[in-house]
């Protein structure tokens, strides 16, 4: 009975092995899948960030030449510049941003400070 017993037994740790493998492997890929979103993320933010302050900076020149100015901020950042308007002094802009299956947009505005003072 004994030696019956340890034939059948026989492989289990490969199997186990094996199936501990393909769990590890799986959380690796889940892992890398938001590392990259959450690089897509941050480039979006960072651009749509500095193309909204550089669309603020033109804002006298007008609106196509401020938006101009936003969309080749975007595109130094490796992004695209999806919305861009101007009024006033404030600039309102959308960047887009892809690493791999992920595609992140983000909105900035950029303007003058408000007043400074207690309570507000």
């Amino acid at each position: 009975m004994r030696g019956r017993r340890a034939r059948g037994d026989r492989g289990a740790a490969t199997v186990w092995a094996v199936a501990v493998v393909v769990v590890l492997g799986v959380v690796f890929a889940g892992v890398l899948a938001m590392g990259q979103a959450v690089v897509a993320r941050h480039r979006a933010g960072g651009a749509a960030d500095l193309a909204a302050l550089a669309a603020a900076e033109e804002w006298m020149r007008g609106e196509a030449a401020a938006c101009g100015e936003a969309a080749e901020v975007a595109a130094a950042q490796d992004t695209r510049l999806v919305r861009c308007s101007v009024r006033g002094e404030v600039s309102d802009v959308t960047a887009e941003a892809g690493t791999g299956p992920y595609s992140v947009a983000v909105r900035a505005r950029a303007g003058p400070a408000g007043p400074v003072g207690r309570g507000s």
